[in-house]
């Protein structure tokens, strides 16, 4: 049976041009969408706009001009675009203001009017323009102006007297908590799943879905009501269904039952508490998953913001380093879990360490051995011994690995195995010596060793080609190698006697002392004034984003034979294992660490103590006593969360 997927990202509201926010979603359901069709699934990848509601219309009276003009610019010239410009996998881009997805809509509202699922009421209460809806006194956060607001919004809400269309949303709150907790696995990560299900706990009251036409001109007509038009998110939601051509439809057969939502966490009420019941109430099945983001924060560790002077401009900073380097940097450095920090020196951390140097190196190193030894071509691979063995064990179990963990939404962890194969390839160049084995008369090893090398460059080409697309074809284009390859267990793809192209620099690498560093000031914002200190005694955010702070739980522990201070420690980061020494053994028994959560620096290099290879370091602090003391979250948080 034909395996299906469907991922959709939200469609972005047209009221400013794409952010960092909009790129990281996008970049994230292109991934997704690239390995699943590379693992051979029948994939649709949609993406789109948002085009009506309160804020639009605001927007567009406060330039004088028509809210169509003003739509089709920012749908177009901003989102269309530069998705085409970063060449995204997308199926299709869907606009609220087509008339596919207006019928549809109207259709969707008949149905549900006709069922008794909507009636005409009078309400009042808090209306957040920012968000385009009703909010409760139990959603607000008092700012530091001592006002209340929404989250993520810049205004506090309004009250508001009108009469309005509503959907029987409190109706369905029994049926979608007993749904939630019958499909654990619903939304993901779990910690979002469980905020939905606190939402729940308590009356959500009904929707309000329509807006009189007197207040907003611009939406969807109510289609028994000329004097309505549907409310922004009840006409955005279904823009999931229209894309495919509704219930019946091919398209709609064949994947809306393998449908993935791709949201940021600031929309996760409207995804679940409202979009289920709405799927339910219209006889439409539901959603296979809700894939939730944290959010991306500034090179700070703050949420970002134009005033702070930490946001990312994702159009600049692909213009400067290429879509390739920016996709690799943000799939590499964030997690779904928790928000992440992000920012030009950590991209070029990225693009320095693991591309330029690890990859690119590897590359290069290859491409000039080929040339001096091989007269630019591929070798015939002749008896592999254990070493070779080990390499092509690696490549035969890492694509269905890395599918496992990309479909876990763990990217982070799928990329870091990638590059650990492609770091134990540049081990094997170390030991096996081409350029000595060039030096005997029998060529046999040196042409096995080198087409290892070039095939196992090949298989990293592929696994890591849904996050450097282009990139990836490029290596393999260096290397001579033509076609389109699947992610499946293979060796030996590559042909002998392929004549190897001009080798060509794939990452340059980036001087970061020459990075626009950001100033003090943003920082001291947040922090009280210190006395002077001399300049060695401080680093650069430049060289702090280089080190990861990861928390990690203690699997196992036990004590390291005739070391009297050291404990050899099994821990889980995420999904990853670890061991770690640690010279702790005076202060805590191997007992009381099992269990644990302590803080792990994560990137640190590994190293041997004792015959055991030691894959990071576990922080602790000495107390007034003398004690040392292992650093632990306050409150009880996920392994693999990073720390900031």
């Amino acid at each position: 049976m034909e395996k299906t997927f469907y991922v959709t990202t939200p469609i972005y509201y047209v009221n400013d041009i794409p952010h960092l926010g909009h790129a990281y979603a996008t970049l994230v359901a292109d991934t997704l969408a690239r390995y699943h069709r590379l693992a051979g699934w029948n994939t649709y990848f949609l993406t789109g706009t948002d085009e009506h509601g309160e804020k639009i219309w605001k927007t567009v009276q406060q330039l004088g001009r028509t809210p169509k003009e003003y739509v089709d610019e920012i749908a177009e010239s901003g989102f269309k675009a530069l998705w085409q410009r970063w060449g995204l996998s997308n199926n299709d881009f869907i606009r609220t203001t087509e008339p596919r997805h207006i019928q549809y809509v109207q259709k969707i509202l008949q149905r549900l009017y006709d069922s008794g699922d909507i009636y005409f009421a009078e309400y009042e209460g808090l209306y957040s323009i920012g968000s385009e809806r009703y909010v409760t006194e139990k959603e607000l956060v008092e700012g530091a102006d001592g006002i209340k607001r929404l989250p993520g919004d810049r205004d506090p809400p309004e009250l508001r007297r009108e009469a309005n269309y509503f959907f029987k949303l409190e109706k369905y709150r029994p049926w979608l908590i007993e749904y939630l907790n019958e499909h654990p696995n619903l939304i993901e990560p779990v910690n979002y799943r469980n905020e939905v299900l606190e939402m729940l706990r308590e009356p959500i009251g009904d929707l309000s879905i329509s807006r009189p036409v007197a207040r907003l001109p611009w939406g969807i007509p109510i289609p028994w009501d000329e004097g309505d038009v549907t409310y922004v998110w009840f006409d955005a939601l279904l823009n999931y269904v229209s894309a495919l051509g509704g219930e019946g439809a091919e398209k709609f057969n064949t994947y809306w039952h393998k449908t993935w939502h791709l949201v940021g966490k600031d929309i996760l009420k409207t995804h679940s508490v409202f979009w289920l019941p709405m799927l339910k109430a219209a006889g439409l099945p539901l959603y296979e998953k809700l894939v939730v983001h944290a959010h991306i924060l500034g090179f700070d560790g703050r949420k970002m913001g134009k005033s702070l002077g930490n946001a990312v401009d994702p159009i600049e900073m692909e213009s400067r380093y290429g879509i390739d380097a920016l996709r690799y940097a943000l799939l590499r450095e964030t997690t779904f879990q928790a928000d992440s920090a992000f920012g030009e020196a950590i991209l070029v951390n990225r693009l320095n360490s693991d591309l330029a140097n690890d990859l690119g190196n590897l590359l290069s190193r290859v491409m000039s051995m080929l040339e001096k030894f091989t007269n630019s071509k591929i070798p015939v691979c002749n008896t592999l011994e254990a070493r070779e063995e080990s390499i092509k064990a690696a490549a035969l179990k890492l694509p269905e690995t890395i599918l496992d963990e990309i479909r876990g939404l763990r990217f982070h962890v799928a990329i870091e195995k990638i590059m650990e194969f492609v770091r134990d390839l540049n081990r094997y160049v170390a030991e096996s010596k081409p350029w000595d084995l060039a030096k005997l008369e029998d060529k046999t090893k040196l042409h096995t060793v080198l087409y290892t090398l070039v095939e196992g460059i090949r298989v990293a080409s592929v696994l890591l080609e849904p996050v450097i697309p282009n990139k990836a074809k490029e290596i393999r284009a260096q290397l001579g190698i033509e076609g389109d390859f699947v992610l499946e267990p293979a060796w030996g793809l590559t042909k002998s006697g392929s004549q190897v192209a001009p080798s060509t620099v794939l990452f340059p690498k980036v001087d970061i002392a020459t990075l626009e560093t950001k100033k003090e000031s943003v920082v001291t914002e947040v922090v009280s004034p210190v006395v002077e200190a001399p300049v060695q005694a401080f680093i650069g955010i430049e060289d702090f984003a280089k080190v990861q702070l990861k928390v990690a739980e203690v699997l196992s522990c036990e004590r390291v034979p005739k070391a009297d201070k050291l404990l050899n420690l099994t821990v889980a980061i995420g999904d990853e294992k670890r061991t770690i020494l640690s010279g702790i053994a005076e202060y805590y028994t191997a007992e009381e660490m099992v269990g644990k959560r302590v803080v792990v620096v994560y990137n640190l290099a590994p190293r041997k103590m004792r015959g055991i290879e030691s894959q990071g370091m576990i922080l602790a602090a000495t107390d007034e006593n003398g004690k040392v003391v292992i650093v632990s979250p306050e409150r009880l948080i996920p392994s693999g969360v990073e720390v900031r």
